[in-house]
């Protein structure tokens, strides 16, 4: 079985080419949705993303996103070590889901996907771009709690397209 990576900016569109993908049957792994579930839901993880960001990482309804990428973007050292935590998390759930499959190619759609690593367990990648000032709009859009410094920062702890594209 193939394994194909689909990446980008956060506002690309990658979610549109991986809907494309799943409307033709082809399961798609959306590693940034099961980051979360994740992070919600898996009691080592969860640990160790208090132990990094104390107390305040999660309330009575699961983890505080807004108060996480607080703490990490235009952070490098908390993003690294959260990155740290979740990133093999997720290649583990990776791993257990293609391996239940049995059709001859599925996708991981994966912002992170260079940056992270886990390329490397990928036989092929496509890379989604799209011009930065659409990137911001689209998620300003879809993220209407995000302010525009937010947007950035993510922007920018994201590798630029040209590196993805090398």
């Amino acid at each position: 079985m193939k394994k194909i990576g689909v990446t980008g900016g956060i506002g690309s569109g990658k979610s549109i080419v991986c809907s494309v993908f799943r409307c033709l049957g082809v399961p798609v792994y959306d590693a940034d949705t099961r980051a979360r579930w994740i992070m919600n839901n898996d009691g080592h993880v969860q640990e160790e993303v208090t132990r990094l960001f104390g107390k305040e990482a999660y309330d009575t309804f699961g983890l505080r996103r807004n108060f996480i990428s607080s703490q990490t973007f235009g952070n490098p050292s908390k993003l690294t070590a959260l990155n740290q935590i979740v990133h093999p998390a997720v290649a583990r759930d990776f791993e257990s889901w293609w391996l239940s499959m049995d059709v001859p190619y599925v996708i991981k759609e994966a912002a992170l996907l260079f940056e992270a690593g886990s390329y490397r367990e990928l036989d092929e990648t496509i890379l989604v771009t799209a011009p930065e000032a659409l990137r911001k709009h689209r998620v300003a859009r879809r993220d209407r709690q995000r302010s525009a410094e937010e947007i950035q920062r993510i922007m920018d702890s994201q590798w630029k397209k040209s590196k993805k594209a090398a």
